[in-house]
């Protein structure tokens, strides 16, 4: 789903709760609250409505955006059933209650599921009379509303009441709408990670046998010459690989980035020898930033390749993070053979260029957007002959972003 399509996403819900809003003032005008103790002196009584319906939803948005499951909808059919002001309700999949709140649970339930399954056959809402022959039993009318999501029916909400009422349907229906758009978010959170994970597998497959067997060699060359180095360069291998294969979290901190990059090119210098020299220019109060999972990796096996595979001089690459107020700033620069500003264009919308380097640079420029908003994509400045730098520019706090890794030493 685009950004384009999240937004039409909020902005339905937005609408329902409207709606649900002007519910919640119908029955704080008939004597009804919907919970006591919001009532303090929160203006109107429009203002007051409002305040309660916006609140309680989000109590319950937080679960709903973890996917229809029963431990989110046993979190969240509390707060719908005080949204709606109802006697009971209840929270369906496509073959079972998930969740119930309220009274009658022991001898509607089953009954329920028999219309549930009328309603995910129609696609509409219907209120029908329980026929409940229990004279204390005060489920004596339900709203059967569908649940949607990308792939279609996904379950129902079902709000009892007491007696028929056409406000009721309305307000039932506009918030299984709201629902909905929560379940489509929780799934769009998901596409969005499947995505960043699919990314950073194709990172992965890029770190190719070439460049494995490459460093397994240069560390072989110094088996009889210079045992030492050659275990130093062996721990190095591992931990790098291990670190870029590792296998839980989207995100990591730069201090955790620039040591596998270090890594990285300790073992290039094993084989490149004083070909390869590396400057390193970092603030120490960056290093705790978290960043996407292998950003800057590839950019410098991207400054690596410019500068030696395809030079026969010397190459001098210099990586600088700096503290920019509420930013940091990475650049990763090399004087390598640059490129024409036109072929990398091509290659930035994912074009496929016969000679390019692979997917390094177009792959860590999507991600840094999709994480952090266009303003946030790689700024590259070359030319042919020209050599290369790369700026990014990494929020010190973005909501949702956070590694699992505690930040390394400087």
């Amino acid at each position: 789903m685009t950004g384009g399509g999240a937004l039409a996403l909020l902005v339905a819900g937005v609408a329902a709760l409207a709606l649900v809003a002007g519910y919640a003032l119908g029955r704080r005008a008939a004597g009804r609250p919907g919970r006591a103790g919001l009532d303090l002196d929160l203006g109107t009584a429009v203002e007051r409505a409002t305040f309660h319906t916006l609140h309680t939803a989000s109590l319950a948005a937080p679960p709903l955006r973890a996917g229809l499951t029963e431990d989110a909808a046993r979190k969240a059919a509390k707060r719908l059933r005080s949204l709606l002001g109802t006697e009971a309700l209840c929270l369906t999949d496509r073959e079972a209650v998930l969740a119930w709140d309220g009274p009658g649970a022991d001898h509607h339930e089953r009954r329920a599921m028999a219309r549930v399954a009328e309603v995910l056959r129609s696609g509409r809402s219907a209120s029908v009379r329980t026929e409940c022959q229990r004279p204390d039993c005060p489920l004596k009318w339900a709203v059967f509303a569908p649940l949607t999501g990308e792939d279609g029916m996904l379950g129902a909400l079902v709000a009892y009441g007491s007696r028929e009422s056409a406000v009721l349907v309305r307000a039932a229906t506009e918030v299984a709408r709201w629902v909905s758009v929560q379940l489509e978010l929780a799934e769009l959170d998901r596409s969005r990670t499947r995505l960043m994970e699919a990314e950073i597998k194709a990172l992965r497959a890029q770190i190719s046998p070439h460049f494995i067997f490459n460093s397994l060699a240069a560390i072989a060359s110094f088996v009889r010459t210079d045992p030492e180095r050659a275990r130093d360069l062996l721990l190095e291998f591992a931990d790098f690989t291990r670190y870029s294969f590792r296998r839980h979290g989207d995100f990591t901190t730069l201090a955790e980035e620039l040591r596998s990059i270090e890594q990285y090119l300790a073992l290039a210098g094993a084989r490149f020898g004083d070909r390869l020299t590396v400057t390193l220019q970092v603030a120490p109060e960056v290093l705790p930033v978290a960043l996407p999972f292998l950003c800057l990796q590839p950019l410098v096996e991207n400054a690596v390749k410019h500068g030696l595979e395809d030079s026969t001089r010397e190459c001098r690459i210099t990586i600088a993070a700096q503290d920019a107020g509420a930013e940091a700033l990475i650049t990763i620069e090399d004087n390598g053979v640059g490129m024409d500003p036109a072929l990398l264009r091509r290659i930035l919308a994912g074009e496929r260029v016969r000679g390019s380097s692979g997917i390094g640079l177009p792959n860590v420029d999507e991600r840094m957007r999709q994480v952090y908003g266009d303003a946030y994509g790689l700024v590259i400045e070359t030319g042919i002959g020209a050599g290369m730098k790369i700026t990014a520019r990494i929020p010190k706090y973005r909501a949702g972003v956070h590694s699992s890794f505690p930040p390394a030493g400087p």
